[in-house]
């Protein structure tokens, strides 16, 4: 259903929905080895319901590795987070701030 019948639904299962050659795929690789993971009954189930988003270990995008062994390769994670922290800053100035009318 969220893979070719998603595509079916958007008349795109020519270009995505499936791995082919020729059509476009993003896939990430899971880590199932945590021991909110185990013991694995379904995959499907245990993708939806167990597995979390750092339990992803290697994500691909149109072919492109953008994240491997849990690093992001096509950001700068420093200048990101220093960035985070000046909007931090301009937010709480502005809280502190008094109200103009």
């Amino acid at each position: 259903m969220a893979t070719i019948g998603g595509a079916r639904a958007l008349h795109m299962e020519k270009e995505i929905g499936s791995l082919e050659a020729g059509k476009q795929a993003d896939v990430i690789v899971v880590d199932t080895t945590a021991p909110h993971a185990t013991p694995m009954y379904n995959v499907y189930s245990e993708l939806v319901f167990a597995l979390k988003a750092s339990d992803v270990k290697t994500v691909v995008v149109g072919g492109k590795i953008v994240m491997e062994d849990r690093r992001m390769l096509t950001l700068n994670e420093p200048e990101i987070l220093a960035k985070a922290q000046e909007y931090k800053k301009k937010i709480v100035e502005s809280l502190a701030a008094p109200a103009k009318n």
